[in-house]
């Protein structure tokens, strides 16, 4: 105990949310450090080797803007690791932007990770941050890590719904002395909605957009619920059939057309888990509501199409894109807390 607490003056302990679309980054101590996109751009040498040009945000500024012998990856696919190597470099990038190599040992990291991913990928996720240069790796659920987050009574004895909408995965978590009673993950999310507006449009105006303009549109106009006046945004694209550049116009009302669907697979999805909650977890939820998280808590209207859909109150948490990664860094700060609800 002596030397942890010693080691712990010497270490910058980091928590981590390793997103799908976004990477964040706290440090113990200091507060949140890196928030940037979870994208590594490589270039192949002579040799066939990948040599690593830019990491987070200028990375993705080069995302669909590339040359043949230029690659922007995205190394986490659905909330778990897609590609073991580029995850691997792209936490060691982060790890050493933040140590600087001032302290004496190596950090404690604790790692968001989705509900229910496999033994593998618990795995994947613990051995790419060691080899990055952790000492200690911890995996914090992200639906407890999120509760914690927005300030939810978690160890109390009441129940508390917390909807985390990332960028791979929704993960949905029912909580109450200190532990997920419920959970449930899809991997229905913030990347889904994009390829739902991408191809919306292809369908409907045969025009070609990439992922990187649906998801200004998503941001722009996006919506769950009809706002009080219609939005318009112009999309630039390639027409199907004539092959050349073309415009058109797109309304608020078009998105929501275009996301209905993805939308309706996160109600369902919140349906499933309250038709399995207790009773008495179940009105403390009615009691209490439902809190969102994540960056879909931002969807224009999210809240109250949920709301009417389930006739619970639902409310955006405090900076939701930040919930995961602030719980596990209140986690990060007690460790016996973090022994108790964390997991290897």
């Amino acid at each position: 105990m002596f030397m942890d607490k010693l080691i712990g003056v010497f270490s910058n302990d980091i928590a981590i949310d390793l997103g799908t679309a976004n990477t964040v980054v706290i440090v113990r101590g200091q507060g949140i450090v890196i928030n940037e996109p979870s994208v590594v751009a490589v270039q192949k040498d002579s040799n066939g080797r990948n040599r690593i040009l830019a990491v987070g945000r200028e990375a993705k500024e080069m995302v669909g803007k590339t040359p043949g012998n230029i690659l922007a990856i995205r190394p986490m696919k659905d909330g778990v690791i897609a590609d073991f190597e580029m995850t691997e470099r792209m936490i060691r990038y982060f790890i050493e932007k933040v140590h600087r190599r001032k302290a004496f040992v190596r950090p404690r990291v604790v790692v968001g990770v989705p509900y229910g991913v496999t033994q593998v990928e618990r795995k994947a996720i613990k051995e790419s941050t060691m080899s990055a240069g952790a000492r200690e790796v911890f995996l914090i659920e992200e639906p407890m890590a999120a509760a914690i987050g927005a300030g939810l009574p978690v160890q109390e004895p009441k129940g508390s719904l917390i909807i985390d909408i990332g960028g791979g995965t929704t993960e949905i978590g029912v909580v109450s002395l200190g532990g997920l009673v419920i959970s449930k993950s899809i991997r229905v999310a913030g990347d889904k909605l994009d390829t739902a507006i991408v191809e919306y449009i292809k369908r409907k105006h045969n025009l070609l957009i990439g992922e990187r303009v649906a998801e200004e549109i998503k941001i722009d106009i996006g919506n769950a619920y009809p706002p009080r006046e219609i939005l318009k945004k112009f999309v630039k694209g390639r027409d199907q059939i004539t092959g050349l550049l073309s415009t058109i116009e797109f309304t608020s009302d078009d998105a929501r057309e275009a996301l209905k669907d993805t939308v309706k697979d996160i109600l369902d999805a919140l349906k499933d888990v309250l038709e399995i909650t207790p009773p008495d977890l179940a009105a403390d939820i009615v009691e209490n509501g439902i809190i969102l998280a994540g960056g879909g808590a931002l969807l224009k209207g999210l809240d109250r199409f949920l709301a009417d859909s389930t006739r619970l109150p639902v409310y955006i948490a405090d900076d939701p894109l930040l919930a995961v990664v602030r719980g596990a860094g209140k986690v990060l700060e007690k460790v016996d807390y973090l022994q108790q609800i964390a997991y290897e």
